[in-house]
């Protein structure tokens, strides 16, 4: 098989070679005939060359232009990196001025005659949402000039470099100077005066309108976001890097977003509109009260909620405090069945219920009712509060008479005042069955807040000068009254030496001679309670206790037994008080109870009491 190729044909006539003539110093002669044809023949015929000599031609050719672009590249190139040799790389741009091709210290010149200006021009920074300004002094910026001319670098060795330099330019920055302390102050207190600020939340607030004071127009208030300077390190950086540049420095900055979007602010504002578009009226028992627009503008309440809306809430506390005092004569207080004891027997004062104003559910429909356009009237429930103390409570006490009384006199008129005060303590207390009466309890510390005055201690004047002095005569009068009704004594302390305004064995103190206290008690063991009526008047006291009489009581005393003579003191001065002196001695008392119903006796006590004897004063002539 013959193979066959794609090459080019050999050139199978050659050119005849020209036979080499011998070299002679004169030409040959020729004939005419030949020198005629040499004349007159035509010019030869040029051959073409053939296909393969002109691939081979226009290779070598190529080859050729090839070899002469790279010399004269190679040419260019080492002409211009010597030519450009300590010299700032083409295309080079610092903060915008070009400095390219120069050398070093022209660079330096041009950048102090461009940027020196800016030195002192207040930076523009951006941080979130707000744009602002850093005055470069404040931070204590400054320029590096040598660095910054150095900063950008030494003749590029790469061509292609070299080349896309005719054409491009490159931002090398500058070398900034920092104190590093002052630029940190300075960006601090930058976002504590400017950039930082608090997330603002979407709400509803409401204006005054001006020719009508109670009327107010609700407005939308617009969501926005809060932000923080998140990073002074990272800011610094930007600071000093970007800070001569014409550009705004962006500072880095951390975002808080608010709950309730633009969407949910205006849909709240569509709902408070007609809730403030005129008054709601609340009708009380017998008195209206008017809740303004202004009123009610200032109890509702918009809070943000997930999914960007508003939540209206009611501040009843708000609404209450406006319609209060309009209504406050429609609520009452309960008042107790009281007991009232009087001469011509006791009576009884009924109790009353109390009404107190449910706020909570006079207000439950309140935003319907404001939300309409008409019939903007709210009704006020009340509760109802009953009394502590019921009319027949006090009626099952069973205080019908008086069961038990007693009076003395003859008081001082220094204790005068005392005793009115302990009586007025006293009058009206109730003892249920079972319960234990006690005069300190009922009357409280005797002080001058609470109207007791000084006297002496003692009935008779005598003893130390003390508050509520005196004070023991009623004290005996209260024993007595208790004594006659039947009551169970509880602990009582008679007087050290006998007073004869007392009966027998019958006597009991509020205080001793040194002006120290001592309690006086009873208890009630009747089937129905008792009640105390204490009266003071002039040197006179009366005690009487109230109840349902179950027992008849009589009272028997004893003889005196172990007399002691008193003794004998002589005294001087104005202060000297002259005393016939008593006797001292034992005697009892023995009280029988008998039963009202039946006759029946139903106890028997007897008590014995020894009195001291009381000295006989006699004092100097003429000072008595």
């Amino acid at each position: 098989m013959r193979e066959e190729h794609d090459w080019p044909d050999w050139d199978t006539d050659p050119v005849p070679k020209a036979v080499p003539q011998a070299f002679s110093a004169y030409p040959r002669a020729a004939d005419d005939d030949e020198l005629l044809d040499e004349l007159f023949e035509p010019e030869p015929r040029q051959v073409q060359p053939t296909t393969g000599k002109r691939v081979r031609r226009g290779v070598g050719r190529a080859f050729v232009m090839a070899g002469l672009a790279a010399v004269a590249f190679v040419v260019l190139y080492a002409a211009d990196l010597f030519f450009s040799v300590g010299e700032v790389p083409r295309g080079v741009t610092v903060s915008g001025v070009e400095v390219g091709g120069l050398n070093p210290s022209a660079a330096e010149d041009t950048l102090r005659r461009e940027l020196e200006p800016r030195l002192t021009e207040p930076i523009s920074v951006r941080a979130g949402d707000v744009n602002t300004t850093l005055e470069p002094t404040d931070a204590g910026l400054s320029l590096d000039w040598r660095s910054t001319v150095e900063q950008a670098g030494s003749q590029p060795l790469n061509p292609l470099t070299r080349i896309a330099s005719f054409f491009t330019s490159r931002e090398v920055g500058v070398v900034s100077r920092a104190d590093d302390q002052q630029l940190r102050k300075a960006l601090q207190t930058l976002a504590e005066e400017r950039i930082d600020h608090r997330v603002v939340e979407g709400g509803i607030g409401f204006h005054s309108v001006e020719d009508d004071g109670s009327a107010v127009r609700p407005f939308a208030i617009r969501p926005k976001d809060g932000q923080r300077l998140s990073d002074v390190d990272g800011a610094m950086t930007l600071v000093k890097r970007g800070w001569l540049n014409h550009a705004t420095v962006d500072l880095p900055v951390a975002v808080t977003s608010p709950v309730a979007t633009l969407a949910g602010v205006r849909a709240a504002l569509r709902q408070a509109e007609p809730l403030v578009s005129g008054p709601v009226t609340l009708q009380g028992e017998g008195r209206t009260a008017v809740l303004t627009p202004r009123d009610i503008g200032a109890a509702l309440r918009f809070a943000p909620v997930g999914g960007g809306g508003l939540e209206l809430t009611l501040d009843r506390g708000r609404l209450q405090a406006s319609v209060r005092p309009q209504l406050a004569g429609t609520e009452r207080q309960p008042k107790d069945a009281a007991l009232r004891l009087v001469d011509n027997g006791p009576s009884i004062e009924p109790a009353e219920q109390g009404r107190r104003i449910n706020w909570e559910r006079t207000f439950q429909p309140f935003l319907d009712v404001a939300g309409r356009q008409d019939a903007r009237d709210l009704g006020v429930a009340y509760d109802l509060r009953e009394p502590e103390v019921t009319t027949e409570a006090v009626a099952d006490l069973g205080i019908k008479e008086v069961i038990g009384e007693f009076s003395t006199g003859g008081a001082s008129e220094a204790a005068a005042p005392n005793l009115a005060t302990m009586a007025a303590a006293v009058n009206g207390a109730i003892v249920r069955p079972g319960e234990t009466f006690s005069l300190d309890a009922r009357t409280g510390p005797r002080t001058g807040s609470r109207g007791y005055t000084v006297a002496p201690a003692n009935e008779d004047g005598t003893g130390a000068d003390v508050l509520g002095g005196g004070v023991s005569q009623f004290t005996s009068t209260l024993y007595n009254a208790a004594y006659l009704a039947g009551l169970t004594d509880a602990g009582h302390t008679p007087h050290e030496h006998y007073d004869e305004r007392y009966p027998l064995a019958r006597d009991a103190i509020s205080l001793r001679s040194d002006g120290s206290g001592v309690d006086l008690a009873f208890t009630n063991n009747l089937r129905k309670a008792v009640a105390i009526s204490a009266s003071s008047g002039g040197s006179g006291v009366t005690v009487k206790i109230w109840g349902t009489r179950q027992y008849r009581v009589e009272v028997s005393e004893g003889s005196r037994t172990g007399l002691e003579p008193p003794d004998v003191r002589r005294e001087e001065g104005p202060d000297c008080t002259p005393s016939r002196g008593e006797f001292g001695f034992t005697v009892s008392a023995t009280r029988v109870r008998y039963e009202v119903d039946g006759g029946r006796e139903a106890g028997r006590e007897t008590q014995q009491v020894r009195y001291a004897p009381k000295p006989v004063v006699l004092c100097a002539p003429g000072r008595g």
